[in-house]
């Protein structure tokens, strides 16, 4: 009888760690599962983000490309100054900154083409100095940028100083301006 009991405990030893094994076995197996079904989810989840993400690119693309098209169009003529030669652009520039200027009530001091001017593009830079006040500055400013034809400032320097003949609640200030516009050349 003895002999009996102890097989009795060897056996419910080894089905106890039978039952634990297979309860080890069966929650690793409920984890892989688990993993592969949240990998599974995801991967759906990606392929339908790349679906959405190609539907938007689709239905963007006309939109670029209308875009593209639009930067492609030609500024109208008026922007450009309408010269055969890059000197005839030059004083078309000089005569139409100088007329914004008079209007301004501001004094032209000077007027040229800058030392580092590249001859091989359609590009028309000059430099300009004037005694102007702010408001005029202001909205000789707002003219030549909002404009025809157009004109770019490139640089923009203002001292206080120039003619002291104005009242002193209104100074005079100097100002020095670098400006560019772009010309296209005149066909016979």
């Amino acid at each position: 009888m003895l002999k009996l009991n102890f097989n009795f405990d060897i056996k419910r030893e080894q089905v106890l760690a039978v039952g634990g094994f297979g309860t080890l076995l069966l929650i690793c197996a409920i984890a892989i599962a688990g993993a592969l079904q949240t990998r599974a989810n995801a991967l759906q989840h990606l392929v339908e983000q790349r679906d959405q993400l190609a539907a938007l690119e689709a239905h963007a693309r006309p939109a670029a490309n209308r875009r593209a098209q639009t930067q492609r169009l030609a500024a109208p003529a008026a922007a450009f100054l309408d010269a055969p030669t890059s000197g005839l652009a030059t004083a078309q520039l000089q005569a139409y900154l100088a007329e914004l200027v008079a209007n301004q009530h501001a004094i032209l001091i000077s007027s040229g083409i800058p030392a580092d001017r590249d001859d091989k593009s359609d590009a028309i830079r000059l430099q300009i100095s004037l005694n102007a006040t702010l408001a005029a500055l202001q909205t000789l400013l707002y003219r030549l940028e909002s404009g025809a034809p157009y004109v770019f400032v490139d640089a923009l320097l203002v001292q206080p100083g120039g003619s002291t003949e104005r009242a002193a609640g209104d100074p005079v200030l100097k100002v020095n301006l670098t400006v560019r516009a772009f010309w296209r050349r005149r066909t016979a």
